[in-house]
């Protein structure tokens, strides 16, 4: 027997926004009958487990202990350029001159996730 991951829950001051900026991230749509003011409000991606975004009363205040990293479809760079002009602010730049690494960002409440390079960026290192 096993279980199966069902959701990632991020808990955050305001669920339905935080939902949209995801939402623009992975190209997946909040719940359809979520609306703005919903304390929960999940994001179902194509593949993989829900993004469920809960209201909670306290900020953040420490780096996240669980995180997601993304590998784009594009390249890492323009990615990268992608989020950050969707609202996320870059944490910490750990790209190396020769193309490897990842670029760790933060969503528009602080928490941190990764943008790993893609397969294109993999390729070209190879070749």
């Amino acid at each position: 027997m096993v279980s199966i991951v069902q959701n990632v829950a991020i808990d955050c001051a305001d669920a339905y926004e935080l939902a949209r900026f995801w939402s623009a991230v992975t190209g997946c749509p909040p719940h359809p009958q979520c609306r703005p003011g919903d304390r929960e409000t999940p994001v179902v991606l194509a593949e993989g487990p829900v993004l469920y975004f809960n209201q909670v009363p306290e900020p953040k205040t420490i780096k996240n202990r669980i995180h997601l990293c993304l590998r784009p479809t594009t390249s890492r760079e323009e990615e990268v350029e992608r989020l950050l002009n969707l609202g996320a602010t870059l944490v910490t730049d750990r790209r190396t001159p020769g193309g490897a690494g990842w670029a760790v960002l933060a969503d528009p409440e602080g928490n941190e996730f990764c943008v790993l390079r893609s397969e294109s960026d993999h390729a070209a290192m190879s070749s």
